[in-house]
């Protein structure tokens, strides 16, 4: 592929709903930015001229170390060959993962091996979504955009009883250390606030001590500019390898804001109101549980399915819902199409990749039946398997409206879902009237 000296970050993110975070950020900081579903082709890329920045929504999240291997190998290889000044492996805000499904230690294994940098950045502290590190350890707040209560990460209600990647440590170095053999250095909170010069002394004596992965504690929202042209300064002629949250991105685009790189967009066109809208859902999360509860107070129409027969493609059970989602949003009625959520206890033993197929195929199918014109994707480990049903290639920002889940366009070339504007939300992103949000544009 040929070198694209424009292209700042290439990132690529372990699930859809992460990924749109980190498409956020970027856009936000003045960066032109795609989000694609599969790492994209250099003539893919000519048809998005101008880009600064792209991202890739992956599925990793949901697999095994060796799935991941054979999946980020090439992946990384595509992104290197671009000539982007940076790679960033996405992973969620509350750092998802374990030694059997989702390893981060194996993305920093399988990333440094392609990249060969001296060590590998990892900043996961997002301040303005509400997650924090202090001397190493997670904390989070519950929920994204809202003013839920902070926890330690292996304390937060929703986190620790996560249904596949339960958190159980908050210091993420011993968190890391059941991932990799490779050893993870901090900067933590009091030593952020020293000159640059002192901070890159201390990270050289890191990496002379055999700390491979140098971790950053970040606490408040304007420590990030620091931390991102620290980052940008171990971007010679390179790629640099970095992981974490979309503090990545926050990071580095502060850092190109202030040098003139970029110009940050400040004000968004109003998208409207979009009413009857659709909503598919395949989050368990007590935060989406929440909001579900709130919609339904509003007016919208909820349509609960059985879970496993959504999982093994009961024909009877898909086809109804479709039709009778359909026929409630010719009607006008917003709908919420769920799968039981934190009230199931089954849901939590079903795999995403199943379960999002076939939330994909009836969303894919309610759309072309209906003249919707905005669909809302909840739920992280499903939402990567649900895009790629829908026919989704790539999506652009048009609209910030919760921080972390931006409303965009979609390109998704013989699908009906091809110039509709879709919004890819977290488990834990927003407050309770989020849907009513989305509905209102505002």
């Amino acid at each position: 592929m040929q070198k694209n000296n424009k292209i700042l970050l290439a990132f690529y993110g372990d699930d859809f709903t992460g990924s749109t975070d980190a498409l956020e950020f970027l856009t936000r900081a003045g960066a032109t930015t795609a989000l694609f579903i599969e790492p994209p082709s250099a003539e893919q890329l000519k048809k998005y001229p101008g880009l600064n920045a792209f991202g890739v929504a992956g599925t990793t999240r949901a697999m095994s170390p060796g799935q991941m291997e054979l999946t980020l190998i090439p992946a990384f290889e595509q992104l290197k060959q671009t000539g982007t000044r940076h790679v960033h492996y996405k992973v969620c805000s509350t750092f998802d993962s374990s030694p059997a499904t989702g390893s981060i230690g194996k993305a920093i294994d399988t990333g440094a091996s392609v990249f060969k940098n001296t060590f590998t950045p990892l900043l996961v502290a997002a301040p303005v979504l509400g997650r924090y590190c202090l001397f190493g350890n997670l904390f989070a707040r519950m929920g994204i955009g809202s003013n839920g209560a902070i926890y330690r990460l292996d304390r937060h209600p929703s986190m620790s009883h996560h249904p596949v990647t339960p958190a159980d440590e908050s210091d993420l170095r011993l968190h890391l250390a059941k991932q990799t053999a490779k050893k993870t250095g901090l900067i933590d909170i009091l030593q952020t606030a020293a000159p640059k010069e002192t901070i890159k002394n201390e990270i050289e004596l890191l990496v002379k001590k055999g700390m491979d992965i140098i971790l950053f504690d970040a606490l408040y929202q304007e420590q990030l500019l620091a931390i991102g042209e620290l980052i940008d300064d171990y971007a010679g002629d390179k790629t640099l390898f970095s992981v974490g949250s979309s503090g990545i991105e926050m990071a580095l685009g502060k850092y190109w804001n202030h040098s003139n790189t970029l110009q940050p967009v400040t004000e968004w066109p109003h998208p409207g109101k979009a009413e009857p809208m659709l909503v598919i859902c395949g989050s368990c999360s007590p935060v989406t549980a929440a909001q579900i509860i709130n919609a339904k107070a509003k007016g919208f129409e909820e349509l609960s399915l059985d879970a496993a027969a959504v999982c093994n493609n009961d024909n009877h059970v898909i086809l109804s819902a479709i039709l009778k989602a359909a026929e409630w949003l010719e009607l006008g009625k917003n709908v919420i199409v769920h799968t039981g959520g934190a009230a199931n206890k089954q849901r939590t033993y079903l795999p995403a990749d199943k379960l999002g197929k076939a939330l994909g195929f009836i969303a894919r199918q309610v759309v072309a039946q209906t003249a919707i014109e905005r669909v809302v994707i909840a739920g992280g480990d499903t939402s990567s398997y649900a895009a790629r049903v829908m026919g989704i290639e790539s999506v652009q920002m048009i609209a910030a409206l919760i921080p972390g889940a931006p409303l965009c366009r979609a390109t998704a070339p013989g699908s009906p879902l091809d110039g509709l504007e879709v919004n890819f939300k977290g488990g834990q992103v927003g407050s309770e009237d989020y849907f009513e949000i989305l509905m209102n544009g505002r």
